[in-house]
């Protein structure tokens, strides 16, 4: 079960500015999925992202938003689920890589209903957040239980990426540099 670049797609879920004040990690999931959009990108992974309800919970998170593709736009939603959003479309991909905002609601309702319809589905757990430690870990262990794949920044975006020695390589090497707590423990 491992991400390969020519399936799989990266779903971000409301990462936005009305969770920043509420969640006690909101930073460090802000940076950590701003890191999987730049790794997407330069590795050519389809990116999706939603906003629940963008009126009352603000916009997408300047760090996020910042990162995004010219001209990708938000899907805005009022369901949890982002797979059930109007516009929400893997194009094909069989893999999703899931990460965002809050892990037992918006993101567990779309990893069980992307694997509902048979998706292969990878959480970032250093790229989820919850108002509260247990929610967290209730959504996770629920899509590990589901059949999810729990992984990391690191390690997803190393199983795209598939080898060293390329340019490629030298981007996402600078990407977990700029976003590993301890530089000096990143593989080389």
């Amino acid at each position: 079960m491992r991400l390969d670049r020519e399936r799989a797609a990266l779903v971000v879920v409301d990462v936005q500015e009305g969770f920043r004040k509420a969640l006690p990690d909101f930073e460090q999931v802000a940076k950590a999925t701003a890191t999987l959009v730049r790794g997407a990108e330069a590795l050519g992974v389809p990116v999706l992202i939603t906003e629940q309800y963008p009126k009352g919970l603000g916009e997408t998170a300047p760090e996020v938003a910042d990162a995004l593709p010219d001209g990708l736009e938000p899907l805005e939603k009022v369901i949890f689920s982002a797979a059930e959003a109007d516009g929400f479309a893997l194009g094909g991909r069989d893999q999703a890589l899931v990460c965002g905002i809050e892990t037992h609601v918006c993101v567990n309702q779309t990893a069980l209903d992307l694997l509902a319809g048979g998706t292969e589905v990878h959480v970032a757990e250093d790229a989820v957040a919850s108002r509260f430690p247990d929610s967290k870990q209730v959504g996770l262990a629920k899509m590990e239980q589901a059949g999810a794949v729990l992984t990391s920044v690191e390690t997803a975006l190393f199983e795209l990426l598939g080898r060293a020695g390329t340019d490629e390589f030298k981007t996402v090497q600078e990407l977990i540099l700029e976003f590993a707590p301890n530089p000096e423990t990143v593989s080389t």
